[in-house]
């Protein structure tokens, strides 16, 4: 681990040079490149917002997104598609690839899982569905199916033009707490990858590099003695009582760990009933921050809190490390690339319906919600070293961008003001609002990788940006270890 520590603080150092350098486009695409670009992915619009709605209606956790994973498989089949399921040990991840003769390998990455608790109709008032408990909180059913349409729209494009590469674009699943994609970095799916895509729903059009928190998470599991809780409680030894003194402990760390750290947890298991003594608890963390050492640190410290809960309540304590994702590596380079790409496109325009509809639900909103103009506006382009602090964001994407040059963009698919994994974001990924912010962002990734195909000199710069980052010595090495995915970690009566 000592390489990734020592690639943060170079990463650091080199960021002056490549803000003197500038990179520019040396040949962008023609306006008809664009167009033809463009149009291809309004051809295959009602086909993405068929894929984005079934995903969304689906709302599958992560590792378990079946249905969803055969959406997007079997569109990019009927393309022309070469499939490769199951990768990673990951049933639900697949890699879908087209191949034109030899020449850069370019990725798309595509999500599709969901939260849970953040079941939400398509409608502007806070409306559970009857019957489900998950939602797209984070938006993955339009990103799974922009990604899509923005690959198929750029195979259109190299075909027409006799363009030599290769897309690929990587099924990505149980980003949300999973760390998906570290297993694929982990197995090679990434090595010969020249440059990797991808975007994100939000509530504005941005192409700005920044970086994102590190992240382990991971299950405390206490193990007790059952009894009577009024007829001999003196027989029982509660791992509930473990959870709670261990929470106790961890919240009395706070005050001294360093600034900007997150911790944050969720008891998944409490016991059946008042009058037993639990012999099984579980509790569920999450540690954050911008530097992977800290991190690592810190969950050490909130292990230390769970072995000393469990010597005070006479329990046994183990703990599954279900999850642990780098710091986002940002590239310039590319971000530019990205930004011009996106400024070729344009904002967004609501209809009246779409405007009454956000309009209404931003009365739910802090302060009435932000600026729904911002839409139709395309943000100033901040470079990687100048964008502000990583935000309060994980990201698994951000193993990727350690192993491969890497660039994404976010759109305006929520209504601005809202709250990430909320259940207006799942509201309005559901309907127009959120299928216009896809197409744009499958418009712009689908420009953003004919640029590279034309441009070799971009992808040669890009890889110099990576290593300059990176450091000398860097090597990578998961966060997650050897272990295999953690496939239950989403399942009731599994791991949880």
């Amino acid at each position: 681990m000592k390489t990734i520590y020592k690639a943060l603080a170079t990463s650091a150092l080199c960021a002056s040079a490549w803000l003197a350098a500038g990179p520019t486009l040396a040949a962008p695409l023609t306006p008809a490149d664009r167009s033809q670009l463009i149009g291809a992915v309004d051809a295959y619009t009602p086909k993405m917002n068929d894929a984005a709605l079934k995903i969304w209606n689906y709302a599958e956790l992560g590792y378990l997104e079946t249905k969803s994973t055969a959406v997007l498989q079997d569109q990019l089949k009927a393309a022309g598609f070469t499939i490769k399921a199951g990768v990673a040990g990951e049933p639900t991840g697949f890699v879908a690839s087209f191949k034109n003769g030899s020449g850069p390998v370019i990725a798309i990455l595509a999500e599709f899982d969901a939260l849970p608790g953040l079941s939400q109709a398509a409608v502007p008032t806070k409306q559970p569905i009857a019957g489900h408990d998950a939602g797209h909180g984070c938006g993955h059913n339009l990103f799974g199916a922009a990604s899509v349409a923005g690959a198929v729209a750029l195979k259109s494009w190299m075909i027409q033009n006799k363009v030599q590469g290769e897309i690929r674009l990587y099924g990505t699943p149980a980003e949300e707490g999973g760390s998906g994609k570290v297993y694929m970095v982990r197995d090679g799916l990434f090595d010969d990858v020249d440059v990797t895509l991808h975007w994100h729903p939000g509530n504005t059009n941005s192409a700005n590099q920044g970086t994102s928190m590190a992240n382990i998470s991971g299950k405390f599991r206490f193990y007790g003695q059952s009894s009577h809780a009024s007829g001999a409680p003196w027989a029982g030894r509660s791992a509930l009582d473990g959870v709670e003194i261990m929470n106790v402990s961890t919240n009395y760390l706070r005050e001294h760990i360093p600034d900007r750290t997150r911790i944050h947890y969720v008891v998944t298991n409490g016991g059946k009933a008042p009058n037993v003594v639990p012999d099984f608890a579980e509790v569920y963390y999450y540690v954050r921050n911008a530097d992977p050492k800290i991190v690592v640190d810190v969950m050490g410290r909130v292990k230390k809190a769970a072995d000393g809960a469990a010597m005070a309540t006479n329990t046994k304590v183990e703990f599954e490390q279900t999850g642990g994702v780098y710091n986002l590596l940002p590239n310039d380079v590319l971000g530019k690339v990205m930004y011009d790409s996106l400024n070729s496109v344009g904002g967004i325009t609501w209809t009246p319906e779409e405007t009454k509809f956000a309009q209404e639900l931003a009365k739910s909103l802090p302060n009435g919600g932000g600026d729904l103009s911002s839409v139709g506006k395309i943000q100033t382009y901040k470079n990687a070293d100048t964008s502000g602090d990583a935000g309060g964001g994980s990201t698994d994407v951000a193993d990727i961008s350690w192993v491969t040059p890497t660039v994404g963009l976010s759109t305006a698919t929520f209504v601005p003001g809202s709250a990430g994994h909320s259940w207006q974001n799942v509201a309005a990924g559901g309907m127009s609002i959120g299928l216009k912010g896809a197409a744009l962002a499958a418009k712009t990734l689908s420009i953003t990788g004919a640029e590279l195909f034309s441009n070799p000199d971009l992808i040669a710069k890009a890889k110099a940006e990576l290593k300059e980052r990176q450091g000398a010595d860097f090597q990578y090495k998961a966060m997650v270890g050897d272990r295999k995915p953690p496939l239950d970690y989403r399942k009731a009566g599994g791991a949880e």
